[in-house]
């Protein structure tokens, strides 16, 4: 076997063996009698996930950001307004747990950070321009860390669907780390965000979905 190869090679003089192949290829190197494997999949892996475990923001602080962040309306599937729901037998707008894509929804209180700026449906005679798009973004397509922190800050709260309830009374932002921490998680290394990459983010955050609900936001800030 390999393994076996390796260590009578290791014994026999300080050898090195590599085997290089197609995806994340295994190296096993042996030094003098030592041997260590390495993947670059798993070093790559472990590095984003340990980016990841060093964002950590307080529940408190992250449900003010998507109180204020967060819409009761979001557009999902112009198609999907097409259906009867009529709970025809091969409806092609069925999901596969029995209920029905839909073209948009409501919600009591804000629920969803919506991933698009802005949003048409022409056959159903709706459109829908998001608070984050027409807040953060008022003079022009990017804007810098300070300026996104300044208008994240100033926009209305409302007490959201998840997260520790919080109300607009109590909702004030004195602390400006959070909405930093969440310009970095946008942005990246960038100096600047721009509305497009903000959109693209968030939708990579939400799993492809149409919108950030509490749960994927306040696991993209670590706020646990």
């Amino acid at each position: 076997t390999l393994r076996t190869a390796i260590l009578v090679g290791a014994a026999a003089c300080c050898a090195s063996i590599a085997n290089v192949s197609g995806f994340a290829p295994p190296i096993f190197v042996s030094h003098c009698g030592t041997s260590t494997t390495t993947s670059l999949r798993s070093d790559v892996a472990t590095a984003a996930e340990t980016d990841a475990d060093t964002i950590q923001t307080d529940p408190k602080e992250a449900v003010k950001l998507f109180g204020r962040l967060a819409e009761k309306y979001i557009m999902l599937d112009a198609s999907a307004g097409l259906c009867c729901y009529s709970a025809c037998s091969d409806c092609e707008y069925r999901e596969p747990g029995g209920g029905y894509r839909m073209a948009d929804q409501s919600s009591a209180r804000p629920k969803w950070i919506p991933c698009y700026d802005k949003r048409e449906f022409e056959s159903m005679g709706k459109e829908h321009t998001t608070k984050w798009s027409s807040e953060i973004f008022v003079d022009g397509p990017a804007v810098t860390k300070g300026e996104f922190v300044e208008r994240v800050i100033g926009m209305g709260f409302a007490p959201p669907l998840g997260g520790p309830y919080m109300a607009a009374s109590a909702a004030a932002i004195e602390d400006e780390s959070a909405a930093a921490t969440l310009f970095d998680v946008l942005a990246g290394e960038k100096e600047k965000l721009t509305r497009h990459r903000m959109g693209k983010e968030m939708k990579v955050l939400s799993n492809g979905e149409e919108g950030l609900t509490w749960a994927m936001f306040s696991e993209a800030l670590g706020a646990k």
